[in-house]
């Protein structure tokens, strides 16, 4: 059912922004988005300013407990993805979810989709594994009957991280490092086919359940980025460096950033070799599957959205 009220919390992130844009298209009109990201919140304003959309810090109790109310279905998207402080996962993977599920019960929310993540079968153990192995136990353990959904690495419109921040890299640089022979497979998600799958849930009414949304193509690590320097049309020049080499330029770059693009717990997740069961979602929520090439394109020569970048 698309024609209630649908909050977001996390919604100005990556999965919502192409989600709301694409609710937009199916005629939504009584959407909620909740995130503290000022800057990426503005973004999203600027570009649906018909639109509710509040500063919230999930992780604490607040006035935007209040937009439950009366809302028809709720999509768990806050998450914390990458940093160096322990905490802020907790905060924002953990703690966030137990006072959104409290607020869904007691508003008697009648519709959940939780937004996991395919790291909860990793081999990986970093922050982000942990913390998201906690929130979708919690989510599983709450009472609230939901599909919740494990999409892999994803990329695509207003991707601030991942394939977005590589490709903005890339018109930088004129040598593009690359660790060891990059031949570590991935299995990228295009978001545009990830936000059609939660559309589904919310129209269909999709049951519980827990299901693996990986990328149907296999892709190494040195492809993604040979294929992204063709779509973006870079001269660069992509170059294989020692993975010690590499694991001791990310560590020299977090000792200046904060909270840096590409940490060494996410390039020993590059490296770990997983490898995520591929089940036939595009036949299962009734969606079509785009090529990893086709995405690409997409992602990066969309006339109105390629050009809006997120910050971290």
């Amino acid at each position: 059912m698309l024609n209630g009220k649908i909050v977001l919390p996390g919604g100005a992130g990556l999965v919502g922004q192409n989600l709301v844009a694409r609710l937009l298209r199916r005629g939504c009109k009584n959407i909620v988005v909740l995130d503290k990201h000022r800057h990426n919140i503005q973004v999203l304003r600027n570009m649906h300013p018909e639109l509710t959309v509040e500063y919230a810090d999930l992780s604490r109790s607040g006035p935007w407990e209040e937009h439950f109310k009366g809302a028809d279905s709720v999509v768990m998207l806050q998450a914390q993805i990458g940093g160096i402080d322990y905490q802020e996962f907790v905060d924002n993977n953990v703690e966030s979810t137990r006072l959104i599920l409290n607020a869904i019960q007691r508003h008697s929310v009648p519709y959940l989709v939780h937004i996991s993540s395919s790291v909860v079968e990793s081999v990986a153990d970093d922050f982000y594994t942990r913390s998201k192995i906690a929130q979708e136990k919690m989510v599983l353990e709450s009472g609230i009957p939901c599909p919740v959904l494990r999409p892999t690495l994803m990329f695509g419109w207003f991707d601030r991280k991942h394939l977005g921040w590589l490709s903005r890299f890339m018109q930088k640089v004129p040598v593009f490092p690359v660790p060891g022979n990059g031949r570590f497979m991935r299995q990228p998600l295009y978001v545009g086919d990830f936000c059609d799958v939660i559309v589904s849930c919310l129209e269909n009414r999709r049951g519980p359940g827990v299901y693996n949304i990986s990328g149907h193509e296999k892709i190494d690590y040195i492809d993604i980025i040979r294929e992204i320097r063709k779509a973006t049309r870079s001269s660069t020049a992509i170059v294989c460096i020692p993975y010690w080499l590499f694991h001791a330029l990310l560590a020299t770059w977090a000792v200046f950033d904060r909270n840096p693009p590409f940490t060494t717990q996410q390039l020993a997740a590059l490296v770990a070799k997983d490898e995520f069961e591929v089940i036939d979602w595009p036949g299962i929520f009734g969606v079509k599957a785009t090529s990893f090439a086709q995405a690409v394109d997409e992602t990066f020569n969309d006339p109105q959205y390629s050009k809006v970048a997120l910050e971290f």
